[in-house]
């Protein structure tokens, strides 16, 4: 008798369930019926000529501003370029310039003045402007290793690090063209005879730092062949706290760029006179590039560039004169609403 009980009870409860989940299936098909036939509840605004005039004025009316406050923004960020590439070259080697930059002999310190325009607060961004370089070039991009910077020698594979894989039969840490090339040109500034303080910390991204160059992994057999590509590394820091390689290890998409050197933490008033020492290493000359010296502010915005004030600013104008058009073209040749035509106004316009 308990069994069958049982028995009736799970039949029961089966069919109890299953009338159930009827009214979810019809629901669920219901559903699924009105999606492919295009059924479900929407809004389908009417595009007659007032809303849409209406609206191109409103786009424009909200753009213009905007794209006016973005120049403003762009506009207040003070900038300081100096190109010293040509400038830094002693005049006997001004036609012989690759010669003099892979000389050792001659040296290639550097002195330059540069002048504040307008009062500068602090932090000020320091950059190294590169041009005519190309760092999205498919095989400078691919010569690196990141699960060797990473985990250093734990990974052995450096076959995607040629032609900067191995050195004397000894594995490179870190190895690769990127990191062979390291910028290594140095500054230092003065106003007056008083040094201004460069900050070096937290100039490359924190994931970058965390995530993707190891805490243990030391430079190991760097910059030990016959040919030295840019900077040499400290063997006993590792590789997260060697910001310089970290920003540029993060490869450039356009032939022109520039990359953070550092952060001056106090202001510079207007007319100051700052000196900046170099050292003119980096060969540029062999490809043609260029190099400058960027000093720079920033605003809510970021840096100077007024490609986003213009972009608004421009569309917001379009439309604006997109509307006018349409205006006049509404007022001069009008046209009667389509639903005129429909089958359910056909009696009330023939009676």
């Amino acid at each position: 008798m308990d069994v069958e009980g049982a028995s009736t009870l799970s039949v029961n409860g089966a069919q109890s369930v299953e009338s159930r989940s009827r009214p979810v299936r019809r629901h669920l098909n219901n559903a699924v019926y009105q999606f492919t036939q295009q059924n479900l509840p929407a809004c389908k605004p009417v595009l007659t000529p007032s809303w849409v005039i209406s609206m191109f004025f409103l786009i424009g009316v909200v753009f213009i501003p905007i794209g006016l406050l973005c120049l403003y923004a762009s506009e207040s960020v003070v900038e300081i370029v100096d190109r010293y590439d040509t400038d830094c070259v002693p005049d006997n080697f001004k036609s012989q310039k690759v010669t003099y930059i892979k000389d050792s002999s001659v040296s290639k310190n550097c002195t330059r003045y540069l002048k504040v325009p307008q009062n500068m607060k602090a932090p000020i961004y320091i950059y190294y402007q590169l041009d005519n370089y190309y760092q999205n070039h498919r095989r400078y991009v691919k010569s690196r290793s990141d699960k060797q910077l990473l985990h250093g020698l734990t990974y052995n594979d450096t076959s995607s690090c040629n032609p900067e894989g191995e050195n004397n039969g000894l594995p490179i840490v870190p190895c690769g063209l990127i990191a062979w090339s390291l910028f290594n040109d140095t500054y230092s500034f003065f106003r007056g005879a008083d040094a201004i303080k460069v900050s070096k910390k937290n100039i490359a991204w924190r994931s970058d730092r965390e995530h993707k160059f190891g805490k243990n992994v030391y430079p190991f057999n760097f910059q030990s062949g016959s040919l030295i590509g840019g900077a040499t590394l400290d063997p006993n820091i590792p590789l997260s706290h060697q910001e310089d390689l970290i920003v540029w290890m993060r490869t450039a998409a356009l032939p022109t760029f520039r990359k953070l050197y550092g952060r001056i933490e106090v202001d510079l008033e207007e007319d100051d006179l700052i000196m900046v020492n170099l050292v003119n290493n980096y060969n540029t000359y062999s490809f043609g590039g260029r190099k400058k010296l960027v000093l720079s502010t920033t605003s809510w915005l970021g840096g100077r560039n007024n490609f986003l004030g213009m972009s608004y600013v421009a569309v917001g104008s379009s439309f604006i004169f997109l509307a006018f058009v349409f205006l006049l073209l509404h007022v001069k040749n009008p046209r009667p609403y389509g639903d005129t035509n429909l089958s359910w106004n056909w009696k009330g316009m023939s009676n």
